[in-house]
C-alpha cells in the first residue's frame, strides 16, 4: 500500500472520529456516533496492517484475535451497572500500551537522532511512559474502588500534599538525567526509576479521592489514556494516532471540567480528595438531619394513587436504580402514567451514577423516550408545577444540604430540587447516606415520603397497583 493511501485512509479515519464525538454528543445520535467510531477504527486498523506493519504478522495475527475474542467475552458478560468498572479497566490498557510502546521505542536502535531530535525523542519517550504508567496504575485502582473490590473512602496520608509534589520533582530530575544520559545503561536507570514513580503517584492520586467525586475520576483517566495515546503517536511518528489521542485527551479534559462545574469542584481540589475528606465543620454538617419520627414512611398502593392523582411526575434516577436494574420497570410504569394521561418526565443530574452519562444510557437502554429525559438546568425551574417527584436511589445529587447547609461538605453542589414540588417519593433499601458520606435532609422534610425497599421490587409493586 503506497503512502498517499495510508494517509488518505488516515484521514477519512480522523474525520470519522471527529464525526464520531459530535454522534456522541447527544442521545439520538448516539448510535450514530458509535458507528462511525466503529468504521473509523476499522479503516485505520486495516491500513495499518496492510500499508505499514511489514513482518511478525503471525504474532500480531494471534495477538488481535485473543484481544477481540476477550473484549468480546467483556462485552456479552458486563451488566449496564458495571459499565464504569469497565471503562475505568480498558483505560488501565491504554496506559500499559503507553509504557510498552515507550520502552520498546527506547530500545529500538533504528532510530539514529542526533543533537536537538535526540532531546526531543528522549522526551517524547519519557513523557508517554510517565502519563501511560500514571494512567495504568491510577485506572486501576479506580477499577478496584467501582466494582467494590476495595473501599471507597479516600486514603488521605499525612503530608500528602507534599508527596506528591515530591515525586514530582523526582520525575522531573530524572528527566533531566534521562535526556542527558551518556549511556544506555544509565538511560534505562532513569525511565525504570521514573516509571516506578508514576505507578506510586498513579495509585497515590486515585486513591486520595472519594465520595461523589469518582464521576470526575473516570472523565479524568478518559483524559489521561488520550495522552498516553497521543505520545504513543509521537513515539511511532504516526499521525493518526496523535489524532486520535488528541481528541479523547480534550474532550476528556472539556467533560472533567463540565463534571467539576456540575459539582461545583476545582479540578485540583479534585485531585486533592474527595467531598467530605477536610472539613471539620462539614464533619458535623454530615451528621443526622433529622430524627426517625420525621420520618414518613409510604406504601406502594399508596403511591400509586398518589401518582394517577398527579398532573405532572418527574421521575429522579441514581445509581441504586443501576444496582437494582430497575430501568426497565421504571419504563414501564412511565408508560403506564402516561398512557393515563400523566405528564412524564425525568430529571438526570450530571454527575449522577458512576460515570458521565450512566442514567442516560440505562434509559435509553431501557427504551425511555429521549424528548422527555430532561438535564438538570432545565427541569429545576420546573419543580414548583410538579405534583409528585420520584427519587430512585439518588441521594447526594438531590441533598438540600448543598443549599440550605453553608457547611456542609457539599455546599454549592448544583443539585436538582424535588422538595420545591408539591410531594416527594424517595426509593431507598434504608436511611444510609450516599457516596459522598453525607445525610440528607430530604427525607425528613415535611413533604417527603420513603419507600424502602429493593427499587426494583418497589417499582413493580407500583405497577401492580397502577
Amino acid at each position: 500500500m503506497s503512502a498517499g493511501i495510508i494517509t488518505m485512509a488516515y484521514l477519512v479515519a480522523s474525520i470519522l472520529f471527529i464525526l464520531a464525538l459530535g454522534g456522541l454528543s447527544h442521545q439520538e445520535t448516539a448510535r450514530k456516533g458509535n458507528y462511525y467510531g466503529m468504521t473509523g477504527m476499522g479503516i485505520a486498523l486495516l491500513a495499518t496492517i496492510i500499508g505499514i506493519v511489514t513482518a511478525n504478522y503471525t504474532l500480531m495475527l494471534g495477538c488481535i484475535v485473543v484481544g477481540g475474542a476477550i473484549g468480546l467475552v467483556l462485552a456479552k458478560k458486563v451488566e449496564m451497572t458495571q459499565m464504569p468498572e469497565l471503562v475505568a479497566i480498558l483505560h488501565s490498557l491504554v496506559g500499559l500500551a503507553a509504557v510498552i510502546v515507550g520502552f520498546g521505542t527506547f530500545l529500538d536502535h533504528s532510530f539514529t537522532f542526533t543533537g536537538v531530535e535526540k532531546t526531543i525523542h528522549d522526551v517524547e519517550i519519557y513523557l508517554g511512559i510517565l502519563i501511560g504508567a500514571l494512567t495504568f496504575s491510577g485506572s486501576v485502582i479506580a477499577y478496584l474502588k467501582l466494582s467494590a473490590k476495595i473501599g471507597g473512602s479516600p486514603l488521605l496520608l499525612p503530608g500528602r500534599h507534599f508527596l506528591n509534589l515530591g515525586l514530582l520533582l523526582v520525575a522531573i530530575y530524572y528527566l533531566v538525567q534521562f535526556t542527558g544520559a551518556e549511556n544506555q545503561t544509565y538511560a534505562l536507570h532513569c525511565l525504570m526509576v521514573m516509571t516506578a514513580i508514576s505507578l506510586v503517584f498513579g495509585i497515590h492520586m486515585v486513591m486520595a479521592i472519594g465520595g461523589a467525586d469518582m464521576p470526575v475520576v473516570v472523565s479524568m483517566l478518559n483524559s489521561y489514556s488520550g495522552w498516553a495515546a497521543a505520545a504513543t503517536g509521537f513515539m511511532l511518528s504516526n499521525d493518526l494516532l496523535i489524532v486520535i489521542g488528541a481528541l479523547v485527551g480534550s474532550s476528556g479534559a472539556i467533560l472533567s471540567y463540565i463534571m467539576c462545574r456540575a459539582m461545583n469542584r476545582k479540578f485540583l481540589s479534585v485531585i486533592a480528595g474527595g467531598f467530605g475528606t477536610t472539613s471539620s465543620k462539614g464533619g458535623a454538617a454530615a451528621g443526622a438531619s433529622g430524627s426517625a419520627e420525621d420520618v414518613q414512611p409510604i406504601d406502594a398502593e399508596s403511591v400509586a394513587n398518589m401518582l394517577l392523582a398527579s398532573k405532572k411526575v418527574m421521575i429522579l434516577p441514581g445509581y441504586g436504580m443501576a444496582v437494582a436494574q430497575a430501568q426497565h420497570s421504571v419504563f414501564e410504569m412511565s408508560r403506564k402514567l402516561r398512557e393515563a394521561g400523566v405528564d412524564v418526565g425525568f430529571g438526570i443530574h450530571p454527575v449522577a451514577g458512576r460515570m458521565p452519562g450512566h442514567m442516560n444510557v440505562l434509559l435509553a437502554e431501557a427504551r425511555v423516550p429521549y424528548d422527555i429525559v430532561y438535564e438538570m438546568e432545565e427541569i429545576n425551574d420546573d419543580f414548583p408545577d410538579v405534583d409528585v417527584s420520584i427519587v430512585i436511589g439518588a441521594n447526594d445529587i438531590v441533598n438540600p444540604a448543598a443549599k440550605e447547609v453553608p457547611d456542609s461538605p457539599i455546599a454549592g453542589m448544583p443539585v436538582l430540587e424535588p422538595w420545591l414540588g408539591k410531594t416527594t417519593i424517595v426509593l431507598k433499601r434504608s436511611m444510609a447516606s450516599g457516596y459522598a458520606g453525607v445525610d440528607n435532609p430530604l427525607f425528613y422534610k415535611e413533604n417527603t415520603r420513603m419507600l424502602f425497599g429493593d427499587a426494583k421490587e418497589s417499582i413493580d409493586e407500583v405497577l401492580k397497583n397502577l
